[in-house]
């Protein structure tokens, strides 16, 4: 079983409670992944969320089958794998791990019912994820503005 302390580092748990992480910590596991393994890939179902206790993630999308796009880094104590979070939704990149890394594994299912039975805690934990998400968004927004500001060429097969 995953220890108190190992959950109150992850950011999306830093404001729930000793009790709320209790009720959580059963149902959390801690599972490792070697350099350049697969996670999870696009198209799978969306059965767990995970969180990074120790290492690095990448998340990535095949745009061809000979291109493949970094959609970002997962640092320590930060969460992916958010489509668990909507039932029956499948994820929609992969998720690889770039170093040897020690990921905390949670079963979707479990987790929101978690979140249903425990309305306080539900509360708290969607509204940081809200934070998270909106700040991700953000990020990426300005990053996408960015390239198509250096590459006009982008701009106009967009039609911007």
């Amino acid at each position: 079983m995953v220890s108190i302390d190992e959950l109150k580092r992850m950011a999306l748990l830093e404001d729930l409670t000793a009790p709320m992480l209790e009720q959580l910590a059963p149902i959390v596991e801690a599972k490792s992944f070697g350099e350049r393994e697969v996670i999870y890939e696009a198209g799978n179902a969306a059965d767990s969320f995970y969180s990074l206790k120790q290492g690095k993630v990448l998340l990535e999308a095949e745009v061809a089958p000979t291109i493949i796009i970094a959609l970002g880094a997962i640092k320590t104590g930060y969460s992916f794998g958010w489509s668990a979070l909507i039932p029956s939704a499948s994820h929609t990149s992969y998720a690889v791990s770039a170093e040897p890394s020690e990921i905390l594994v949670i079963p979707g299912d479990k987790l929101l019912a978690l979140l249903d039975r425990d309305h306080t805690m539900g509360y708290l934990f969607m509204q940081k994820a809200a934070r998270i998400l909106e700040n991700r968004l953000e990020r990426r927004s300005a990053q996408f503005l960015k390239v198509v500001i250096r590459h006009p060429e982008i701009a106009a097969l967009l039609g911007l």
